[in-house]
């Protein structure tokens, strides 16, 4: 499926292409046997842009001007040059390279000789060059929610630092429960853990956002458990960012777009630079991006009962660069380097506080006002190590470090218990995150053990470090006997007493080997320990198989344990906040699980979630140019962290402490919940030549169910399981994702342009409001085009919209939803038409 993809970028972005002077160069494909290999890129020496890929006999056929240089590019074999010429059929013979230093690695297998369309468990390969060309989305997680129907992800509202970084999940699991590689390296997570929104609440997660698009060659997205192979975070699959390696010219691109209500206005520059470095294949790739969102506006009409006046997506300007360079040191030996950083400034609105409105000072704002939070996202990372081949063992030591900081101010605002002589801006605390990770990997191919032999081993060793810092005084303090509300309206700042700055190490083996037990029967077994220091180890396992009836017909399957460790913010987060149920402004503490209240309350401290995971599917091939995969899964998840309901100042329990913090509720991080889901994944690919023209039809999509067990509470807990995990919080969780989404799409290039059309069907969701009652959000429709023309080989230029035909979520009472406005974060958002042009220069 990779080459597949990558072949179909190829030729959906070859209308900039000059077909003058063309000849037909057709032939076959085979490997040192004589077998056909299917899946291999073809493509112009210098334009990669203009190729094609062999069928599943091995042959290919295109159109290029006669005498140019050709490159047969797959997976394991070197790399083989040839010349365009009107021979009537060319036989071409590539070799296995299974020692290669610079061989292409797929996530999900360590295997060198293993491509995506042989892997035993389903693996999705996304070109950016081509996904981008042909879509308006800015950000990678609004990309990947249009590409990728397992992948889900909305931008919240009046849901505090959520409103800066998306929620993100892959099958309907929690967003840490899917680990974030670049450059098969983990990258580290972010320091926000999500208490408001609809979804990924209670969990911490990786901000895709922050790595630049432009330096991004392709995503690879493991749709299955692999915490066995990787680690912590891989319950629900692997998403493995590959970077840019490209060594020549620079790519330009520039993009703006704006809402059909005039709102959210959009732009883009970013830049792409690559340059050899030395004699000996070293390179240099660099990228610079800058980025522009606009808030938008959907609060209920004027005169209609509402608690927001501003319900919309946050502003965000956001700075970003990129580095990734080799050098080679010998023929066997590399040192590399990549990494970036990332700053984003946001504002979003809190909920309004009205003229009347206990939570105002009339002095100041004689008509109410909407405090802004305003975030300061700093997020960089650097990744360092040397590559070497050492008696066909390819060894990898490296380094890879990464942080994430937000930065919290509010204006717009108030401390009511200082009256009139209020400051109206704050400075309201921090809270980071650090992580550092050392490994060394071995791997090593057997060509002579049964048909194949691939062992991998390595260690690693992780230290992870978060902190919390205080706000200036006047953000959390209250001056008042207790009467007036204190600290800043809209976001309290953190106090001293939530300072935190702690850490904890993470020492980890394993054992990955993968055989190819016939031609057509591999195996793949993978174990992994790990011990963490701050409570205990894990052992888990992992076995996969594929066996190939054809070249057309293959089944894989595989069954895993696996693990997410607590994350150190949901073991030590703690601050007091506002919010609001039904309207009403309530002051609430989240009290870590070793502090006082805690174990007053009886809540257990946090340990780390089980899994299971079960997959199995195939891949099918039935005619030249046609491929359809389907794969079900089923995960099975025990003790699921989440975010308490509010225990509240008259719970006979915990009220007097309540009262004797000056708040009323208090809520806690707690493994809740066991869930079990199960889905299948549909991906349905067809391609067709006609003379020039190229038709590319796909479909894909996912159907997803989640059930949820008993309420795991302690013996003093009992008779309290509606509080500690009630049917409205659970709600959120099953409404993580849609129960099924479908993406189906229509390419066509011919010549200088192309053409899509996207319809994506959302299905319905159901989340229980404030009232208790049912919001229920039917199932939606909405309609994506994008026209691309080629003026040169050099300079192409795309007009489209996502959402043209305007559809919205169904509309409900904005006094009883989450977000306050008639729209929670569900589906595809609530902006409406979304209308862009874009600009591309490569030299």
């Amino acid at each position: 499926m990779n080459q597949f993809l990558l072949s179909l970028s190829i030729i959906l972005s070859s209308i900039t292409y000059s077909f003058a002077g063309e000849i037909t160069v057709k032939g076959q494909v085979v490997d040192n046997y004589g077998d056909a290999l299917p899946g291999v890129v073809i493509y112009e020496a210098g334009n990669t842009s203009h190729g094609t890929s062999t069928n599943f006999e091995g042959y290919f056929s295109f159109k290029i001007e006669e005498g140019k240089t050709l490159i047969a590019r797959a997976v394991g074999f070197k790399e083989q040059t040839f010349i365009a010429t009107n021979d009537t059929e060319l036989k071409i013979s590539l070799q296995e390279d299974a020692t290669e230093l610079e061989a292409i690695e797929i996530v999900g297998s360590r295997s060198q000789n293993r491509t995506v369309t042989e892997t035993p468990v389903a693996i999705d390969v996304i070109n950016l060059a081509d996904v981008t060309a042909a879509t308006g989305q800015l950000d990678m997680n609004q990309l990947l929610q249009y590409v990728a129907p397992s992948f889900n992800a909305n931008r919240q509202t009046g849901a505090d630092g959520a409103d800066h970084v998306d929620p993100a999940t892959l099958r309907g699991l929690g967003p840490d429960q899917t680990l974030v590689l670049i450059n098969g390296k983990r990258r580290h997570q972010s320091s926000l853990v999500n208490i408001y929104g609809t979804r990924g609440r209670g969990n911490t997660g990786t901000d895709l956002n922050a790595i630049p698009m432009a330096a991004i060659e392709r995503i690879e997205i493991l749709r299955d458990g692999a915490s066995a192979q990787y680690g912590s975070d891989a319950i629900a699959g692997v998403i493995n960012i590959v970077t840019k390696k490209n060594d020549d010219g620079i790519s330009v691109n520039m993009g703006t777009g704006i809402t059909s209500e005039g709102d959210g206005a959009t732009a883009n520059v970013d830049v792409n630079y690559g340059a050899k470095l030395g004699d000996n294949g070293g390179f240099l790739n660099l990228t610079g991006q800058y980025q522009h969102r606009g808030r938008t506006n959907r609060a209920p009409a004027e005169g209609e009962e509402t608690f927001r006046t501003e319900v919309g997506d946050a502003l965000a300007d956001s700075y970003g660069a990129f580095l990734n360079a080799g050098v080679p040191l010998s023929e066997n030996t590399e040192i590399y380097a990549f990494g970036g950083y990332n700053f984003r400034h946001g504002e979003s609105y809190a909920w309004t506080r009205f003229a009347d409105d206990d939570r105002n000072v009339p002095e100041i704002y004689p008509n109410g006002y909407n405090p802004n939070i305003i975030s300061d996202i700093t997020d960089y990372s650097v990744s360092t190590g040397i590559k070497s081949m050492y008696k066909g063992w390819k060894l990898d030591l490296n380094n890879t470090y990464g942080y994430n900081g937000f930065d919290y101010s509010v204006n717009n605002t108030v401390n009511v218990s200082m009256g009139a002589s209020s400051p109206t801006s704050f400075y309201a605390g921090r809270h980071y995150l650090s992580q550092n990770v050392t490994g060394l990997n071995a791997s090593k191919y057997y060509d002579g053990i049964l048909e194949g032999f691939n062992v991998a081993v390595g260690t690693e060793f992780r230290i992870d470090q978060y902190g919390i810092g205080a706000g200036e005084e006047a953000s959390y303090k209250n001056y008042s006997d207790g009467s007036l509300d204190g600290g800043a309206q809209g976001f309290p700042g953190f106090m001293p007493e939530n300072e935190v700055n702690v850490n904890r190490t993470n020492a980890a083996v394993y054992l990955d080997v993968e055989a190819d037990i016939t031609k057509k029967w591999m195996m793949a077994v993978a174990v992994r320990y790990e011990n963490y220091s701050d409570f205990g180890s894990t052992l888990n396992g992992k076995i996969a198989s594929r066996y190939e009836v054809s070249k057309a017909l293959a089944f894989r399957g595989s069954v895993s344990t696996g693990f997410r460790a607590p994350s150190l913010a949901q073991i030590h987060y703690n601050t007091k906040f506002t919010d609001f149920a039904g309207g009403v402004g309530i002051d609430k503490v989240i009290a870590p699980n070793d502090s006082e209240l805690a174990k007053t309350l009886g809540i257990p401290e946090l340990t780390q979630e089980k899994a299971f995971n079960a997959s199995l599917g195939f891949t099918l091939n039935p005619v030249d140019g046609l491929s359809l995969t389907v794969d079900g899964y089923y995960v099975a998840i025990d003790d699921r962290i989440v975010l308490t309901g509010a225990f509240t100042e008259d719970d006979p329990d915990v009220g007097d402490e309540l009262k004797a913090m000056g708040v009323g509720a208090a809520q806690f991080f707690t493994n809740a919940i066991d869930t079990k889901t199960m889905g299948i994944d549909v991906v349905v690919a067809y391609t067709h030549h006609i003379d020039l023209h190229t038709i590319t039809t796909s479909l894909a999509g996912n159907f997803n169910h989640m059930e949820l067990g008993e309420i795991h509470t302690s013996d003093k807990l009992k008779g309290k399981e509606d509080i500690y995990f009630g049917e409205r919080e659970q709600m959120f969780l099953l409404a993580s994702a849609p129960k099924s989404k479908f993406n189906f799409s229509v390419n066509h290039s011919y010549k200088k342009l192309s053409t899509m059309v996207r319809l994506n069907r959302f299905s319905e969701v159901e989340l229980m409001n404030w009232d208790e009652e049912i919001d229920y959000y039917s199932a939606k429709i909405t309609t994506d085009i994008a026209v691309t023309y080629g003026f040169t080989k050099n300079i192409n230029w795309t007009l489209g919209g996502n959402n043209i035909f305007n559809i919205y979520p169904s509309k409900q009472d904005p006094l009883a939803t989450e977000s306050g406005g008639y729209y929670d974060a569900v589906q595809m958002g609530f902006n409406g038409a979304y209308f862009y042009t874009k600009l591309g220069f490569n030299f």
